[in-house]
């Protein structure tokens, strides 16, 4: 026989949490001492086991409670209908992620100007892929490819961070000249990652960049919205660092 205290010790759970099984009738103690306290055996361990386990794949108490009391419990269909429930569960989390990373690169770029409803915009917009075919008589199939390959809000990938740092780093030097050599190595370097992920792209980046100018046409494609100076800002930075690229 094991003493609640010690049955705590081999279990790790706690002794409040022991009480209140006994309470609902979930695990029930062999018997108790003239003191009163709980006294437990090797049994009820392995029955605190399995409901800990049921607990760690979901199922609530009450569940628990009488899938261990009936001898003819659809187990099958319980765990079928619980694996349904986890994968809904999966969907609304992976959705929040992405809210979440969202709202952590919209910070990177917009800093203390940053604003919550952008991302809520964003976030009630369609579905990015929905966008695409619902669009897609204005791309061919090769431009929406590279549409596929923008930076994206709610990705941790390198290069959208690396593209979502950099638009961020230009908004924070903006009181400086667009001919500053800070603001013209930040452009370097998207001039650079332009070159090696839209290779040969011109025609439709230049088609690209008319959308974004636009915040209509951007809101159209769930592009995450820049305001409108940045965007002129860049633009004015970028024709004078072609201007003396060499």
């Amino acid at each position: 026989m094991f003493h609640i205290n010690e049955f705590k010790k081999l279990s790790g759970v706690s002794v409040r949490t022991l009480r209140y099984y006994d309470k609902i009738g979930l695990l029930k103690p062999v018997s108790k001492t003239e003191g009163g306290h709980r006294l437990y055996s090797n049994s009820e361990l392995k029955k605190l086991q399995q409901i800990q386990f049921l607990k760690t794949i979901g199922f609530q108490l009450s569940e628990i409670k009488m899938m261990l009391e009936s001898e003819e419990w659809d187990w099958s269909n319980s765990l079928l209908k619980q694996l349904s429930y986890v994968i809904s569960e999966k969907e609304r989390l992976s959705k929040i992620e992405s809210s979440l990373r969202e709202l952590i690169n919209g910070i990177a770029i917009d800093g203390e100007e940053f604003r919550i409803k952008k991302i809520m915009d964003l976030y009630n917009n369609k579905d990015s892929k929905e966008v695409i075919k619902n669009n897609r008589d204005e791309f061919n199939l090769k431009n929406i490819e590279v549409l596929g390959k923008l930076p994206k809000m709610a990705s941790s990938d390198p290069d959208s961070l690396e593209w979502i740092a950099l638009v961020g780093q230009l908004k924070k030097y903006m009181h400086l000249s667009y001919s500053n050599t800070r603001i013209q190595n930040i452009i370097k370097r998207m001039d650079v990652k332009i070159g090696e992920d839209f290779n040969d792209e011109e025609e439709f980046l230049d088609k690209l960049w008319d959308i974004r100018m636009s915040s209509e046409e951007s809101r159209k494609y769930s592009l995450y919205p820049i305001d409108k100076g940045v965007l002129n800002f860049m633009e004015k930075a970028y024709i004078h660092y072609l201007g003396n690229k060499t």
